[in-house]
């Protein structure tokens, strides 16, 4: 069987629908399809607006769409500027074939170019799979910090 090229390329507007595909994806592959609650027109508006709020780079089997890999830029008051990584998703049919690791490659030369101090992410516990992953990339793991969080109705239902 020939082993078909994949193409990683910074993602463009007319990558947004893909891209989209993809986020539906990977919330169907971390059970939580209803949490999606994003579209099309705010991903396009928020990657290529007046002040972009995230980058991305997509993986591509000619015209197929088979992976990518999501980042915006935040700050470290003890380190500075540094890139965080939202989501790095690849179809499961293109796993186990250096998607995953072409992706990542691309999230590290963005930090480079940009000069960021720190590459973080967060994984879920369950996912074995993305853990053993990152393991192979010599990530470090930091069981110290707690995540936390407030969704769109504990913002608007805080008393200020």
């Amino acid at each position: 069987m020939k082993e078909s090229h994949i193409s990683i390329q910074r993602g463009t507007p007319q990558d947004i629908p893909a891209l989209f595909s993809l986020i539906q994806g990977l919330a169907e592959y971390e059970k939580a399809p209803h949490e999606v609650t994003n579209t099309v027109e705010q991903l396009h508006q928020d990657a290529f607006g007046e002040q972009p709020l995230f980058g991305f780079w997509m993986a591509y089997e000619g015209d197929l769409p088979v992976g990518m890999a999501m980042y915006y830029f935040r700050y470290s008051s003890w380190k500075g500027k540094c890139l965080y990584l939202e989501d790095l998703y690849v179809l499961e049919s293109y796993r186990k074939r250096k998607v995953g690791i072409e992706l990542f490659k691309a999230i590290v030369r963005q930090a480079r170019q940009d000069q960021c101090k720190r590459i973080s992410w967060q994984v879920l516990d369950w996912n074995q799979p993305a853990i053993d992953f990152y393991k192979k990339l010599d990530a470090s793991f930091d069981a110290e910090w707690v995540n936390c969080a407030l969704d769109q109705s504990q913002i608007e239902a805080f008393p200020l």
